[in-house]
């Protein structure tokens, strides 16, 4: 006598109760900057494989890990398992995830170069609100 095949049931979490909690990388982007919709449009097709949960915390819907303000200043990523990163090593993370991406991802843990990088993003962190006006 056999037993009969068990249905599965999709237990898969929605992704609005669990955020990135199936993602390889969440990544939190400012969804009001021209700038940074743009941006990340081009890593969304680039996340051929998925990996990456972009949040975006213009929205007020939006679960924020920490203060929204602080996210809307600096770009953020935490890769799962890992503490949330900030600034030029958020995008390291984020490079991490994408496979075309990744050798410059890790090319970023070396910390010389990631300090360069850091020391680059500060710097569009200065001029980034007269580049937004430029692209509204």
């Amino acid at each position: 006598m056999s037993l009969p095949a068990l249905k599965t049931l999709d237990r898969t979490p929605d992704k609005r109760s669990t955020g990135a909690a199936r993602k390889d990388l969440t990544v939190w982007f400012d969804g009001g900057c021209p700038l940074c919709t743009r941006e990340i449009a081009l890593f969304r097709k680039l996340d051929r494989r998925g990996a990456i949960d972009f949040e975006d915390i213009s929205q007020s819907e939006t679960s924020c890990p920490v203060d929204r303000a602080e996210l809307l200043a600096r770009f953020h990523a935490r890769e799962k398992g890992k503490p949330i990163v900030s600034g030029a090593a958020a995008f390291a993370a984020m490079w991490r995830a994408i496979p075309v991406l990744r050798p410059a991802g890790e090319l970023a843990r070396i910390p010389a170069l990631l300090w360069l990088l850091e020391r680059l993003y500060t710097g569009f962190l200065r001029i980034r609100p007269k580049l937004q006006r430029l692209f509204r």
